[in-house]
């Protein structure tokens, strides 16, 4: 809540705009722009209740005129991707310089979108994985099987020996789940 504070008094010494609400959660924010009809919506990707794709997901299919602008901490090309899809207006992140907060708020208004440059162009280059041979092979059989220790039977090695191996995974891919390390391998074409 703090930070929306903060955002909250950056962009009321802006004379064009006037700060309508803030909310602590995606719940609230949600039935916030539903009863307060703001121009623009500012959402993080990870709020307590509902995230900000899903609040943007469900401001799309009441056919809300709120434009959205996902403001976060997080670059990963999963999320941008989903933005994407969920069709905000803009999505920026918070290491951005305010001006250009203040610049996106007033161009999604017009209509643009306003996307960080970052994300698009990662969108478009591929990458090699951050992965070693054998931690690929791992994604590749978590992909089909559950357990670690079925993992460990099929690739004929200890548990704890595979957990390791997964830990690291997950830490290389800033994945915080096995589900979400496999999706990602996939959608970059590792595995």
């Amino acid at each position: 809540m703090m930070i929306a504070q903060a955002l909250q008094l950056l962009l009321e010494l802006e004379e064009d705009f006037e700060v309508i609400g803030t909310a602590p959660n995606g719940t609230q924010a949600l039935h916030d722009i539903l009863q307060l009809h703001p121009d623009v919506a500012l959402l993080d990707i990870e709020m307590p209740g509902l995230t900000g794709l899903e609040v943007a997901t469900q401001l799309a299919l009441l056919k809300q005129p709120v434009k959205i602008i996902i403001l976060t901490t997080f670059a990963r090309k999963e999320y941008f991707k989903q933005a994407i899809n969920t069709q905000v207006a803009g999505y920026l992140l918070k290491d951005s310089p305010s001006e250009t907060l203040a610049k996106a708020i007033r161009a999604v208004v017009t209509g643009q979108t306003i996307y960080e440059s970052r994300l698009v162009k990662d969108m478009f280059t591929t990458k090699e994985p951050p992965l070693t041979k054998r931690e690929l092979e791992i994604l590749r059989v978590m992909k089909t099987t559950a357990t670690t220790k079925e993992i460990a039977e099929k690739i004929f090695l200890a548990e704890g020996t595979v957990r390791n191996y997964i830990s690291a995974i997950l830490s290389k891919t800033g994945t915080t789940s096995r589900l979400e390390a496999v999706m990602l391998a996939q959608e970059n074409g590792w595995i």
